[in-house]
Parts: C-alpha cells; structure tokens; sequence
C-alpha cells in the first residue's frame, strides 16, 4: 500500500484516479509521496519514505529543488494542465489593458444614486476609450505551454506576434504557428511590442526580468501583462515606469502593496488557473505521474530530475538515481552480471549533475546485489519494483 499525503485542497475527480494501492489522506506519515498545489514546503522535514512531491499546477518555487534532488526524491509538474485557463485569463488582461473597461466599471458602480446615468454614461465614457488590438504586437515572452497558446491565439485576433525563447523544446515549436515570428534577440522583441506578456518560470536566471535596464528599450507606453510569477518584475523599477508614462498599463495576476493602488495597474488575484477545469486537470496529471512513478518508476514531467520512460519489459526492475559521471552503469550492471541476472531493456537519462538508469531484468535480483549498488559511490536512492 502506497501512502500519498495531501497538501491544499486536491480536485477530486484526481484523488478518484487512485486505486486501491494508494491510501490517501492530508493526515499520514511515512508518506510515499505529496501532491500539492501552493502549500510552501520549504521548511518540511523530508522523511525517508518520500519519493515524490507533485505539485498540482506549473511553478515550483514553493517546493525545495535542491534539497528533493540531494535526496532522491522527485519533483513533478503539470505542466500544459492549466494553460488553457491562463490563455483565457491573458486575453482578458489583454483587453482590459486595451480599452478601459476596468476603471468604466469603477465609476458606473460608483453612480447607484445617479438618476440620470444613462444620459451621463454618454458624457463619460470618453474617459475610457481606448485601443484595438488588431494590427498591434506582442511580444511574447516565454515559449512553454502556455506562452505558444497566447501567441497562436493572438494571432488569431490579427495580432502580429513575436515570441521569445531561447530554450524551447522541439515539442512546443512543433505546437507554435509558423506565422509566429520567433526572434534570437529579446531586445528586438523590446523595441517592437506594443504589448509585452510573461510566461517565464521564476528562477534566478529569470528574476527581475522586467526591469530599469530592459524598461529603457520598449517603446513609450507600452502595456506589460504578468500571468506568470510576481518576481518577474523589478516592482520599483516598475512603479517608475508608471508614473513617468513608459509603460501605460501594467496588468498583473500578482498584486502587491507597492503597485496594487496605482491607477494604471489593473491587480488581479492570482486567478490565472482558478478554473474548476483547470484544477481538476491539474490533480489528474499529478496522480497519474505519481502512480506511474511508485508503480514503475517511470519519471514523466519532473522538475529536477531527467525525465525517462521505458515499457516495463521484464519481470522486474531497478531504477537507480546517480550522480552524473563516467562508469557509474557499468558498475551498477558489475553488481548484476555476478548472479548471472539477465538485463532485458537499460535506459539512461541524465539532467545536469543527476542520471537516472532504469534496468529490466527477466529474474528478481538479490538482495545483496541490491545492497552492492547502494555502496557504489556516487548512488542516490535504488528501487526494485515487480510487474
């Protein structure tokens, strides 16, 4: 029996997705694994049993990376899960910051004693004319799951759109449209948008994106949307922005102290995948990842550790976590060849300093075979699972 604890308020048509080898409960210990949405777990106390954190959702920063990689423990994503939710939620930031129905609101609301408001509605609404979006570029920052459906959907509405990604995988730009103009230089991307989205992940390399020095190279008046995390914007050098005019409108899912009463900054609460869809589809993607991964040791979509997948071809089989270095398969399959273990199907993937081998073998190995590529230097965690 697998034990799975529960962090936050999981969708339960994904709990439903759990068979009856897995308990459960947001009140275990000795837990196998952890789905989460936004609990922070930083200051958790990983107990040995744990294998594998899922969280619920794209980002995370509230989940301890290196401590989970030092430990073996794997750190999934749904990624794609709830960009569907977000790509919506971007088009209706896009257009609030078009055209300002967000303070034409405001003051209709303010106007329940006005018995003359339909005539005076006439007189006002000029305060709130704004722009089209069609024939205006975006700029696209950040190519993943969502970034390519914002840009194709843009285009969609006559956008031009130019998308920035120096890293994108081979599957999501089969997933962009050709008519998107993928640019080698963020700075072009800077010079030519009239409006700017994010949908980076936060990380040290991507903090403070937005920021004096790439503010400086947008065109004046510019419109900044931010779907993707707080830390992305240098809020200082934001707040100027505004108040000298470069930028016209910042429209954020990530309102804070400093910038959420500023009159051209539209402060959404972090809605971008409140969705009852995006929620169940998320808890589904993060229980199927973990089955697969306590079942088979499949890793599919981890944050820290290589991703690898192989059918389960033999009766049994050994899923080792190393480090990334020269002769550290032969001396795991040295452990095996001494009983005579046959090797079915072997598979390596490596991600920075960590690989990942998975061996299937057509008989059971022993525990002292086991036990030998625990003491290979080097070793971070080994299973042993059975078809």
């Amino acid at each position: 029996m697998y034990k799975i604890k529960l962090y936050n308020n999981i969708a339960q048509k994904g709990l439903d997705r759990f068979t009856e080898e897995f308990e459960v409960s947001d009140a275990l210990d000795q837990e196998d694994a952890i789905v989460v949405r936004s609990a922070n777990l930083h200051d958790l106390a990983y107990g040995d049993s744990l294998k594998a954190i899922a969280r619920a959702g794209a980002g995370v920063n509230n989940i301890d990376l290196d401590e989970c990689t030092r430990r073996g423990i794997v750190v999934f994503n749904t990624p794609g899960a709830n960009s569907n939710a977000v790509k919506e939620l971007v088009f209706a930031g896009l257009l609030l910051a078009s055209r300002d129905v967000y303070h034409g609101i405001e003051w209709c609301k303010s106007q329940t004693d006005n018995e003359n408001l339909a005539k005076d509605v006439e007189k006002q609404k000029k305060k709130y004319a704004g722009n089209e979006i069609t024939g205006k570029t975006l700029g696209v920052i950040g190519l993943g799951a969502i970034g390519i459906q914002v840009a194709n959907l843009a285009l969609r509405f006559g956008m031009q759109v130019k998308g920035y990604d120096p890293y994108i995988s081979v599957d999501n730009a089969w997933s962009m449209s050709r008519w998107v103009n993928h640019v080698k230089d963020e700075k072009e991307l800077f010079a030519t948008a009239d409006y700017i989205t994010l949908h980076l992940p936060l990380m040290d390399a991507t903090k403070n994106t937005i920021n004096k020095e790439t503010l400086s190279l947008m065109k004046d008046g510019v419109k900044i949307l931010n779907f993707a995390r707080g830390g992305l914007v240098n809020e200082e050098d934001m707040l100027e922005a505004l108040d000298s005019g470069k930028v016209s409108v910042y429209v954020t899912d990530f309102p804070s102290p400093l910038l959420a009463g500023h009159p051209n900054v539209v402060p959404i609460p972090h809605l971008g995948a409140s969705t009852e869809e995006s929620e169940e589809n998320c808890a589904i993607k993060a229980a199927d990842e973990v089955m697969e991964y306590l079942t088979s040791g499949n890793i599919v979509n981890s944050v820290n550790m290589p991703n690898a997948s192989a059918p389960f071809t033999g009766n049994y089989r050994i899923c080792v976590m190393h480090d990334n270095k020269p002769k550290m398969i032969s001396q795991i399959t040295d452990c095996l060849a001494r009983e005579d273990a046959n090797i079915d199907n072997l598979l390596n993937k490596s991600k920075k300093e960590i690989a990942y081998t998975i061996l299937d073998l057509d008989c059971k190995p022993s525990d002292e075979s086991i036990d030998k590529i625990r003491k290979i230097n080097g070793i971070v965690r080994v299973e042993v699972y059975e078809k």
